[in-house]
């Protein structure tokens, strides 16, 4: 299948991660969402009559969410982007943070909020739109893997002054890992991406297969696939594991797919030379993905699923996603849902660690009053309360050890221990745009039945060449 091979810096921030932005004339800036979730191919906002792209959050009952201005004091008002956040909904994970953001404009401190939306799946175009254009509000939300890339690019301020050595300290290393560059940090996050293997308890005990309950516990690459074998066997059961192919290619098949690189000893790209020639391609991350291939070939695996409902409809015994489904899932499968921890395909287990992050841009005007938002969306209790409805990981572990899912013995558990010992960082450099838009076009190919070796020969040819045109991605100053 022919590629293209490389895309430079600049189309970079505009592709960053998910998808590339649509043709036609200049960068847009961001406006606010007018309501629901828009459909169909349009990946650029344009800006209303005026110029004006900010727009303050509506409450639920309608109505303007800023608060009076304090007595006696000047009000600086702080523009944020948040995708989907487009009005208060205590049941919907970015709801719940325009709900807090409500809250705390009514605490008349001094600082007000005013909430960009998008809709999610059209975000990255928004924020590079908005890069590009030089017009990134005062705080906004990314993807925690784009972090180098934008601050290599210069799109994001150093909070070093903010993240005191006691918040540094009550983040998860996995949080602290991917919110630094160049040993500074610029970002903050609520929650940390849980994953791993979500399983019907009933297939299980059907098929006499082991439950492993921790890391040290986890299943061998041969209990596993004896485990996809005996599951696929059962009656009623179509496909042993739904590894959300539905998902299409992006951000998913890097994030999902690359912990079967790094457990079988492969990767994405030597940590230490930063090339992708000999790790991406080399004997490790070919078997991996052979194998990953093989589960497609016997049948254990729909690599064109038609939707995202086999594992809550019973369709699937197995489901290899994130957190994000288990609010859905425990839904449908009450008690008879558990989570386990990731195979030891290879000598250990490896999971994907990362997710949302909420940054300053380089161009704030107002960091003090921008941290006083961030640091209040940070707390403890708004991240226990965030974290209730989306299933995340939370990011501090003041808040993990309270947490009604993640907290020693309870039903989430397993996933924050991944993070804390097995878990990989996707690579933190300005050159994760194309590592990862290259490596999804890898797995496309090799579900599709192409050749292994080769799929991965051009994902490093691409990664490679790219770091080559430019300069090493050194750092700006």
């Amino acid at each position: 299948m022919q590629r293209r091979r490389f895309i430079p810096a600049i189309l970079l921030l505009i592709s960053l991660i998910l998808s590339a932005c649509g043709g036609g004339g200049g960068a847009q800036s961001p406006t606010a969402a007018t309501g629901g979730t828009s459909s169909g191919g349009e990946t650029a906002a344009t800006a209303p009559a005026g110029g004006d792209t900010a727009a303050t959050a509506a409450p639920a009952t309608g109505g303007d969410a800023t608060a009076a201005p304090a007595a006696g004091g000047e009000t600086q008002t702080v523009t944020m982007w948040a995708p989907n956040a487009e009005r208060c909904d205590p049941q919907e994970e970015w709801g719940t943070v325009v709900c807090m953001i409500e809250e705390f404009n009514q605490q008349n401190n001094g600082v007000q909020v005013q909430i960009t939306s998008a809709p999610i799946d059209k975000w990255t175009d928004y924020v590079n739109s908005g890069a590009l254009a030089g017009d990134l509000p005062d705080i906004l939300y990314f993807d925690g893997p784009t972090l180098a890339n934008f601050a290599w690019a210069g799109h994001l301020r150093q909070i070093d002054e903010y993240v005191t050595e006691d918040l540094a300290n009550d983040f998860l290393p996995s949080v602290a890992q991917q919110n630094r560059y160049n040993d500074h940090w610029y970002a903050v996050s609520a929650f940390d991406g849980g994953f791993g293997i979500w399983a019907n308890r009933d297939y299980l005990e059907q098929a006499g297969v082991r439950i492993p309950t921790s890391v040290e516990d986890a299943w061998t690459r041969e209990e596993f696939e004896d485990a996809l074998a005996k599951l696929q066997a059962l009656e009623g059961v179509d496909y042993a594991m739904d590894m959300k192919m539905n998902y299409g290619q992006g951000e998913w098949f890097t994030y999902g797919f690359s912990p079967i690189l790094q457990s079988m000893g492969g990767d994405l790209i030597n940590r230490e030379s930063m090339q992708a020639e000999g790790t991406l391609n080399g004997p490790q991350s070919v078997e991996a993905m052979q194998l990953f291939q093989s589960w497609i070939n016997e049948g254990y695996v729909n690599a064109t699923p038609a939707g995202d409902t086999d594992f809550d409809e019973g369709k699937t015994a197995l489901s290899w996603v994130g957190h994000w489904m288990y609010t859905r899932y425990n839904e449908a499968l009450g008690d008879k849902l558990i989570v386990v921890p990731m195979p030891k395909l290879g000598e250990r287990a490896a999971t994907g660690l990362g997710s949302w992050a909420m940054a300053m841009s380089a161009t704030t005007e107002n960091p003090d009053a921008a941290w006083k938002v961030m640091e209040y969306l940070i707390q403890p209790e708004q991240i226990a309360r965030l974290t209730a409805v989306n299933g995340a990981v939370p990011s501090r572990q003041s808040a993990l050890q309270s947490s009604e899912l993640y907290g020693d013995g309870k039903p989430l558990h397993v996933l924050a221990e991944q993070l804390q010992e097995v878990a990989v960082a996707r690579p933190v450099t300005p050159a994760y745009p194309v590592i990862t838009r290259s490596f999804a076009q890898a797995v496309t190919d090799i579900a599709q039945g192409g050749d292994v070796q080769t799929a991965l020969d051009q994902a490093a040819q691409d990664i490679d060449q790219d770091i080559q045109d430019n300069g090493g991605y050194a750092p700006k100053s």
